[in-house]
């Protein structure tokens, strides 16, 4: 899609008179597309942000995981992407701040996402590694997801969220080569698929996806990939382990769990759900190591010897592994 069609939708979408191609912000995984942010003129805003996806002919994997399978899940990813935004992101507030969509569409192939720019908006702070504060903002944030959605019915979005659950991932499984770890993956997967009280999670929770203000008290989130349904501890698990080492792990975790359940059960008595506080916390509190060790056979068979790896993951997951095998 040229240049002119581009600059066409993001004026069409945002209202503008004139909308100017700026920087490249980020080029999407294996070469799916970019984002880029785009200068306006004649509108409220200084600037949006267009996610462009289109897909390649040729993929090249930083990882060297791609297949016919591996193509469809990313397809689908952005597919599922738009109908967030289209149909959902709209519900959440400020307590759990996403960009502003002002529009998703599909041109032939290729989809467009034209959103607020984050760092217009007060958010203009990336991080890669987060203290203790910052990480309790984060999981504010996700227990007001959790909390806005609970009950919901994940239309459009996928069946069972997160980009690691084992449905989507038979390639990484297969090359486990620990037989404890891909014996029992099914059964974890089960556990944690089979939760009662099932809410919409981000999917992607990790720390690079996150926005901050320049004091560091607010939090925005992007990228909505694999946002769908399922237990609100793939998200606390996930995050826990993308921001933090293993011994900030070992001394912070107890704490920051109690942290995230005073905030979705504050979060719950807001939407009028605060009767199901307890039934929540208690199913997944139990499930929050099940949810540890699912990512972590995910690891292990995709990288093994990626960082996230570490002691306090792996005694973790051997211990809940050993629960399922008794």
């Amino acid at each position: 899609m040229n240049a002119d069609t581009l600059s066409s939708v993001v004026r069409r979408a945002t209202g503008a008179s004139e909308a100017v191609r700026g920087e490249v912000i980020q080029s999407l995984w294996s070469g799916y597309g970019e984002i880029v942010r785009f200068s306006l003129t004649g509108t409220t805003v200084p600037s949006t942000i267009l996610k462009h996806v289109h897909f390649p002919s040729d993929v090249n994997h930083p990882r060297g995981w791609h297949n016919d399978r591996s193509h469809r899940r990313k397809v689908h990813s952005y597919e599922v992407e738009m109908a967030w935004y289209r149909d959902w992101s709209r519900r959440c507030g400020d307590a759990c701040r996403v960009p502003y969509c002002h529009s998703a569409e599909t041109i032939g192939e290729e989809h467009l996402i034209v959103l607020e720019d984050l760092d217009a908006a007060g958010f203009p702070i990336r991080k890669t590694r987060l203290d203790r504060d910052r990480a309790t903002r984060c999981l504010a944030w996700l227990a007001n997801l959790h909390a806005t959605f609970l009950g919901e019915s994940p239309t459009g979005l996928w069946p069972v969220g997160s980009y690691w659950h084992l449905a989507t991932r038979p390639d990484e499984w297969e090359v486990i080569e620990d037989t404890s770890i891909r014996q029992t993956a099914a059964s974890i997967d089960t556990a944690l698929n089979a939760c009662h009280h099932r809410t919409i999670i981000h999917g992607d929770a990790k720390v690079a996806n996150f926005c901050f203000s320049e004091d560091g008290e607010r939090v925005a989130a992007v990228d909505f990939q694999y946002v769908g349904g399922g237990c609100g501890m793939k998200d606390v698990a996930y995050f826990l382990g993308s921001c933090l080492d293993a011994s900030e792990q070992t001394r912070w975790e107890p704490e920051l769990l109690d942290l995230y359940f005073a905030e979705l059960r504050r979060a719950l008595t807001e939407w009028d759900k605060g009767s199901m506080c307890e039934a929540v916390e208690t199913e997944w509190r139990a499930l929050f190591p099940v949810a540890q060790a699912d990512f972590y056979r995910f690891l292990v068979g995709w990288m093994p010897d990626h960082w996230k790896i570490h002691d306090h993951s792996r005694r973790v997951a051997m211990e809940v592994i050993a629960r399922f095998n008794a």
